[in-house]
């Protein structure tokens, strides 16, 4: 219990109780800064810091820095915020909790306790990415996809099973439940946090905050809970006591006024405002949302906008708390002590309600109309490209004939009207199976005899006169014979969390469903229709408000509770479309509700994503191409032969929100969150073994002991400079973490396809990389494995392929085999890129990868803020080209040698380091490099070899 600076106070914590706070006003009477003034966001850290403040960890100077923060030249000094909890999801909580697991067996192998390694703070980890869509219009589809999903990940769920009963603190939310963002917004949230305090005879209250290590944590901030993404290494120090350690930020206020218009989604409000702050360059910033326009948006509403702030580049998309926040929680099933305890809270603290214009100094103020929010999609590659909804068909036309060099697809003298023939062999369009089974081997799944069930259900007759349209339209393509060609909608998915934690937008696909199938209108069975809800709430009132049906009778069946198509889950596409797509090159589209588009992310043949709200989901899968201006063109035709056009099945905001209002009740959230494993018997039947170390297994190649606690000793490394090192990899802007560290299928010819068959494994039976991340030896050989990204060190090409320069010419080879090579001869390795290198979702094992492969320093242009981060936490050195300086501008092509110089025990952040470049004939070129090592903690942990050996050393060291 610390109260360094006096400032501990009762308060009306609500039902007769009485709490202590930390108060931030008694602080401001103490003369210690102006903190009535500061940012929401702001404030609440500040309390964290101060109630931490225990003279180590956190001292007097860093509540002091903190509480004077200066809007417009905030102090270059880190804070040290001490998170409430920990959000997890698997695909980066697996391979934390493999971290743990091998730190375990590192103590023990030191003759130590190896429950000193046990997390400090409550952690959650909700299973949520391991869904694929495999099975798809049909009654049977989530049966089926959570059934293959158990069979492909049984190793790993075993492993989780483990780690529940190995550490205290830890909780696991099965899979089946939801997307962990919802599931943290719906339930794990709480507002307001307490502890019993061993000094007072009362409960410390004080607020809930986290991070989270999925990069969309920030949908949280839309409940006012102050939160964001970081890498899993990162969130590994936080729940192993360390703080989490980041510059005081820049605070950009956006300044709502108005409504959205008739016809406006929370959807397009939120790509408006990613084009919007992506252009304000917000990267590392916190944004605050404040005005009468925030306060008009209900909590759904915010937490779409919080959600995309990776995608904006900030750090959070804040919302302050005010009515609005507590209404959520009660209309969300918290009980009304929780509810009472976190209004009272932050009315004690004089942070309760909307702040209007003036009340508040920000860095820099942007003002945002609502009234100016138009229909929109974004894409085809970045989320921040924003298409109003009627140039979508011109803009697609042009990036189709502009040169690739360009951002475009290089197709000259294109006709959008020639299709070509694909025979889907005769399963049926729809609520029918996704391919018929003489084709079960070509999917690289093995269904078994699930395929024959389903299209036994989904053609079996049924009494149900609302079927009847659904009958009808099966009938007409019992042939199974489509057409596509550039520009064909292949995928539509109303996926992730961005939006389907929103009911207005997830009601209007119903209901814009249901008109659809009133008037005859079906979807072509070259689509690849799927519904993945953030949560079975969603579907409660999709079925209460009989629009699920609509859905179903279109296609959009459910296929499951979790983060799909947004990450690449999207399943296979059926073998003779993906012949069609190679064979005549075609530039194929997907349209999704998600928050992510990049290259090859949702569907490697699929080069054309965009994103929209759920009602335009349905559109595009009923217009079924996206070279179309749905202002003006129509739909299709409906069963009498007339033109249908969007305007017609559009539901307007007085139907969205009377259906709404039938459709919500806390009741329902509190039955749906208890007794997890009931709602999910397969969880169940999983078995796992019990101790507190874990025993590997080396037949596993699901889960294998990584390597950086083998050999380790008390004794940290030195720093260095970086001589005689080789490139094993120039790339251009925009390389995301999704080029380094594909999360997406495993190809065949790919190094880890290549190791997973020389153990045995067919490729069917190769999942995702994403499924395998706690297995080293699969993940590093997929480190810059992916098949859209371009090494300039080999021109004209396409995937993981570098150039391996031992004497005189380069050869050709793969990158991980590259990396092999140069550490046969001790040869250091760098990374050389441009602008924006690691944005994209906080995958560590973007920088495990990196650091497995040899490489010692990544130089870019610019880095994304999370990948930055675990570089460091990683021991590899992040260093960045002066302004106007690039691997392009210097002419590199890989065939150097490069050193990096001025680095020595004495460095510090943000000085400056030197580029050598060598090469035979030429005389030697320098060139300064800012060290992105940005805090004085950045240095110990780059010293250390990363956080953990870090965290350790400390843990082993008491």
């Amino acid at each position: 219990m610390h109260d360094e600076f006096k400032t501990l106070r009762k308060f009306d914590a609500g039902k007769g109780r009485e709490g202590f706070l930390h108060s931030l006003p008694a602080l401001e009477e103490r003369g210690i800064g102006k903190i009535s003034r500061l940012p929401v966001s702001i404030r609440i850290v500040l309390e964290s810091v101060l109630r931490n403040c225990d003279g180590k960890k956190v001292r007097r100077k860093d509540v002091e820095a903190l509480a004077n923060w200066n809007a417009k030249s905030p102090a270059n000094e880190e804070i040290p915020f001490v998170v409430a909890r920990i959000v997890l999801q698997d695909f980066t909580g697996v391979p934390l909790i493999v971290d743990l697991a091998a730190m375990r067996s590192g103590v023990q192998r030191l003759g130590r306790d190896p429950k000193i390694i046990e997390p400090l703070v409550p952690v959650d980890l909700v299973v949520d990415h391991s869904v694929q869509v495999d099975f798809f219009g049909s009654a049977r589809a989530l049966e089926l996809n959570l059934d293959m999903e158990f069979k492909r990940n049984r190793e790993r769920y075993q492993f989780l099973k483990w780690g529940q009963q190995a550490f205290k603190t830890f909780q696991l939310i099965p899979p089946g439940i939801g997307i962990v963002h919802q599931v943290n917004l719906e339930y794990l949230a709480k507002g307001v946090l307490s502890s019993q305090a061993s000094t007072l005879n009362s409960q410390l209250f004080f607020p809930d905050t986290l991070v989270g290590t999925d990069s969309h944590t920030t949908m949280i901030n839309g409940l006012g809970v102050v939160g964001w993404g970081v890498g899993g290494i990162e969130a590994e120090a936080g729940m192993l006591g360390q703080p989490v350690y980041f510059l005081t930020p820049e605070v950009v206020g956006v300044h709502m006024s108005g409504q959205l218009r008739e016809g406006v989604t929370a959807t397009d409000l939120v790509l408006h405002i990613t084009q919007l702050l992506r252009a304000q360059k917000v990267v590392g910033k916190f944004v605050e949302f404040y005005g009468e326009g925030a306060a008009s948006l209900p909590v759904p509403d915010r937490a779409t906008i919080g959600n995309m702030s990776p995608e904006y580049g900030a750090t959070m998309g804040y919302f302050p708390i005010d009515e609005e926040s507590v209404d959520y929680l009660r209309a969300t099933g918290r009980t009304e002590e929780q509810c009472l305890a976190f209004e009272n809270y932050f009315r004690a603290q004089k942070m309760f309600g909307m702040p209007l214009r003036g009340e508040i100094d920000y860095s820099v103020d942007i003002d945002l109309d609502l009234a100016e929010v138009q229909p929109s999609v974004a894409g085809p590659k970045r989320p921040q490209d924003r298409i109003n909804l009627p140039e979508l068909g011109k803009t697609f036309r042009e990036l189709l004939q502009k040169p690739v060099r360009d951002g475009g697809y290089g197709k000259e003298d294109v006709d959008l009207r020639e299709k070509h023939v694909v025979e889907l062999n005769g399963s049926a369009p729809r609520n029918g199976a996704m391919f018929s089974t003489d084709n079960k081997e070509d999917q690289g799944i093995n269904a078994g005899d699930e395929l024959n069930k389903i299209e036994m259900v989904a053609n079996r007759p049924t009494p149900d006169p609302g079927r009847e349209i659904e009958a009808e339209s099966r009938e007409v393509f019992a042939r199974g014979r489509t057409h596509i060609g550039h520009g064909s909608v292949l995928i539509a998915a109303i996926t992730s969390c961005t939006n389907t934690s929103n009911p207005s937008v997830m009601i209007a696909a119903g209901l814009l469903a249901k008109k659809a199938v009133e008037r005859g209108l079906h979807i072509d069975p070259a689509v690849k229709t799927s519904l993945a809800p953030g949560s079975r709430v969603v579907s409660d009132y999709l079925e209460k408000t009989g629009l699920q049906r609509y859905l179903d009778q279109l296609g959009f069946n459910l296929v499951g509770y979790g983060c799909t198509t947004c990450i690449g889950n999207s399943g296979p596409l059926h073998p003779n479309i993906e012949k069609a797509i190679h064979e005549f090159d075609l530039v194929a589209a997907s349209v999704l509700s998600g928050n992510r588009n990049f290259e090859a992310r949702v569907h490697q043949h699929i080069k054309a994503n965009f994103l929209m709200s759920p009602p335009l989901v349905v559109a595009f899968a009923l217009a079924g191409r996206v070279h179309i201006d749905l202002s003006r063109e129509p739909l299709g035709k409906d069963k009498n032969g007339n033109e249908t056009f969007l305007r017609d099945l559009w539901p307007t905001l007085s139907e969205i929100r009377a259906t709404m209002q039938s459709a919500l009740a806390p009741e329902t959230f509190r039955k749906l969150y208890r007794d997890f494993a009931n709602q999910n018997p397969k969880w169940n039947e999983i078995p796992s073994s019990t101790g507190d170390v874990y025993q590997w297994d080396e037949k596993s190649d699901y889960i294998h002991e990584p390597p950086f606690f083998q050999n380790f000793s008390m004794e940290p490394g030195h720093i260095m400079e970086i001589r005689g090192a080789r490139a094993l990899g120039i790339f251009g802007d925009s390389i995301t973490t999704d080029h380094i560290s594909p999360a997406g299928a495993i190809k065949e010819t790919s190094p880890a396809g290549k190791y997973l068959m020389s153990r045995g494994i067919q490729p069917r039976d190769f999942n995702s990389y994403g499924s395998r991340r706690g297995n080293d030896l699969v993940m590093t050989r997929g480190t810059f494995a992916n098949v859209r990204i371009k090494n300039l060190m080999v021109p004209g090409t396409e995937g993981g392929v570098t150039k391996y320069f031992a004497n005189g010419e380069g050869e050709q080879m793969s990158i991980f085999d590259a990396a092999m090579k140069y550490a046969q001869t001790n040869t250091p390795l760098v990374i050389l890129a441009g602008h924006e290198y690691g944005s994209g979702s906080s995958r560590d094992w973007a920088a495990k990868g990196t650091r497995l492969l040899g490489v010692k320093a990544v130089v870019a242009a610019s880095f994304e803020r999370i990948h930055r981060s675990n570089l460091v936490g990683m021991g590899v050195l992040p260093l960045q080209f002066p302004e106007g300086t690039t691997a392009q501008s210097l002419r590199l092509d890989g065939s150097k040698i490069f050193s990096i110089t001025g680095l020595s025990e004495a460095i510090k952040p943000g000085e400056t380091a030197t580029l050598e470049i060598e090469a035979k004939g030429q005389s030697k070129r320098s060139v300064p490099l800012k060290l992105r090592i940005d805090t004085p903690i950045e240095i110990d942990y780059y010293r250390h070899g990363g956080i953990l050996p870090f965290v350790l050393r400390q843990l082993l060291s008491k």
